[in-house]
């Protein structure tokens, strides 16, 4: 019988999505996002997004994440 875990339950699924809108609250930015559950995803990394274009691409599992300002 598995236990329920409540920590679990206000995390953001690693990988689920494709596209992500981050704010520069979340900067430095990294995947996975420190709010993404970890067991399942791939080693965290640095992604550069202030440049001109205010996006960026995971190179491990594809993951687009785009700057609101």
């Amino acid at each position: 019988m598995s236990r329920p875990n409540p920590a679990a339950a206000d995390r953001i699924p690693a990988n689920a999505q494709n596209r992500y809108e981050v704010t520069r609250a979340d900067l430095p930015l990294s995947c996975p996002m420190p709010g993404m559950s970890l067991w399942n995803s791939h080693p965290k990394v640095y992604l550069p997004i202030e440049d001109e274009n205010g996006e960026s691409v995971c190179p491990y599992c594809g993951a687009h994440y785009v700057l609101k300002n």
